[in-house]
């Protein structure tokens, strides 16, 4: 990716997954290379783990979720593991995949995912759950699952139909049929479109544009847009009330409005 030593504090017994700072933006990054980043019971434990110390951070402001293949964002599924597996381990693996899917759909701070090459079946459904998607060129997205007998569980069918309509997205499930980036942009299924090898500088830098505001506004803002999302505008508009309210009379608030009439950046005391 961007050549050098990266320092993360990784999670799980492999270690495929890591937490890299930088300033007030956390990049969440999958880092399973011999297996494209293939969701395994321990690559969904890990990802749950750092999920869970991200959203506890309060001095996080923003999260980029990454990998460190040159080739694939997440392939997914890992079905070699699942190869083995009877009914039960089956069944008893699924509490610890929705964990993962639900750690990044629920992190409370804005989070963006930076794709490159694949990014099909559970990997897309983990860049469905961010906020925002910055892809590359060599980007390829889909929600393969009825082409091996299953259906998106990683909250796919309900994810992508809030990004691109209910019909566009049950042609996207129901064909199975991969998406080359210029495409998935046109459709909506990414959010912009980097350079090739730029996903994760473009995201990166959207990330620290974010994490300049206030991390409180940041937070009620992001729960306001996604629990309002479905309802009635007047259901919607008393969420958003009570949003504001959890903001109005904190130490950002005083902070913000003080910072703008004395013409300085603002020192967000996050409280």
């Amino acid at each position: 990716m961007d050549g050098g030593t990266r320092e993360m504090r990784r999670f799980g017994e492999e270690g495929w997954v890591g937490i890299e700072r930088h300033g007030f933006v956390a990049e969440l990054v999958m880092d399973r290379p011999k297996a494209m980043n293939a969701v395994s019971t321990a690559m969904a434990d890990a990802l749950s783990q750092a999920c869970t110390e991200l959203a506890a951070d309060r001095s996080v402001r923003a999260v980029v979720l990454s990998s460190t293949h040159e080739r694939a964002f997440c392939v997914g599924a890992d079905l070699k593991e699942r190869n083995s597996f009877t009914d039960a381990d089956l069944m008893r693996q699924r509490p610890h995949t929705r964990a993962a899917y639900t750690g990044v759909l629920e992190l409370p701070v804005p989070t963006i995912a930076a794709v490159h090459g694949f990014a099909l079946g559970g990997g897309f459904e983990l860049a469905l759950a961010c906020d925002l998607i910055v892809a590359d060129g060599s980007a390829v997205v889909g929600l393969p699952e009825v082409s091996v007998g299953v259906i998106p569980g990683g909250g796919g069918t309900q994810l992508l139909p809030r990004r691109v309509g209910a019909a566009r997205a049950a042609e996207l499930v129901f064909t199975a049929r991969r998406v080359p980036a210029a495409e998935a942009a046109e459709l909506g299924l990414v959010d912009q479109l980097a350079a090739d090898g730029q996903d994760r500088t473009e995201a990166l830098a959207l990330a620290a544009r974010i994490a300049r505001n206030s991390p409180v506004g940041l937070r009620a803002a992001k729960k306001a847009l996604r629990l309002g999302h479905g309802l009635d505008l007047r259901a919607g508009l008393e969420l958003e009330d009570g949003a504001w309210r959890s903001v109005a009379f904190s130490g950002d608030r005083a902070e913000g409005v003080a910072a703008f009439n004395e013409k300085r950046d603002p020192d967000w005391p996050g409280e």
